[in-house]
């Protein structure tokens, strides 16, 4: 069966804009996006780092990869592989090579809405990987699928080229368009969070936070 390219590239947030992300907390993140975008129900399994770049999204049937291994013949510096895979927990649609050709492509890490497998792979690395489960039973390849349309990924709506961001809370993802107000938004948060623990740990503190 086919796989449909609707972009063989996708329109990318200048580099210092995404960059500025690296450090903001998935959850301050979220409640600046009236606290409704994210994915739900996905868990990081690598050892460390945080995920941060632009959507490279695919649609599969579930249980079948094929669409994902023609993405990764087109993927780039900085693209998050963002992969809906209908949630499906039987198959593993991302193992251990497939980790290693997105690396050696440059992409900043993986999203996928279903199973992966060689876990201790990923449990070893650096790069970002967050899924729903993790089984042995390995994916078909004859598709049909979707590279670079709009997916859902737990409930999330993800489309091409929005900025993704994920930690050990889980994934958002938001358009380019409105990370510049996003980013303001954030940032004055962390900074009212600061002057609250501080002023819990000088003894200062007195019941205000969350009141408006």
């Amino acid at each position: 069966m086919s796989i449909t390219t609707a972009m063989t590239s996708v329109p990318k947030p200048e580099p210092d804009l995404i960059e500025a992300f690296r450090h903001a907390p998935t959850s301050v993140i979220s409640d600046n996006l009236a606290r409704l975008p994210g994915a739900v129900g996905l868990r990081p399994f690598h050892r460390a780092g945080r995920l941060v770049g632009a959507a490279f999204t695919v649609r599969t049937r579930p249980g079948d990869n094929l669409a994902i291994h023609r993405a990764l013949e087109l993927v780039g510096p900085g693209d998050v592989i963002v992969v809906d895979g209908g949630g499906d927990k039987t198959r593993a649609l991302v193992g251990e090579i497939m980790k290693n050709i997105a690396e050696y492509r440059g992409a900043a890490g993986y999203v996928i809405d279903g199973a992966i497998r060689d876990v201790a792979a990923f449990a070893a690395s650096d790069f970002p990987c967050f899924a729903r489960t993790a089984i042995h039973r390995g994916p078909y390849k004859s598709g049909p699928g979707e590279i670079n349309v709009p997916v859902s990924i737990g409930g999330s709506v993800i489309s091409p080229g929005d900025i993704v961001v994920g930690d050990e809370d889980g994934v958002v993802s938001f358009p380019a368009s409105i990370a510049a107000t996003v980013l303001e938004a954030v940032r004055t948060q962390i900074a009212r969070e600061e002057d609250t623990l501080l002023a819990i740990r000088e003894g200062r503190y007195q019941g205000s936070y969350g009141k408006s």
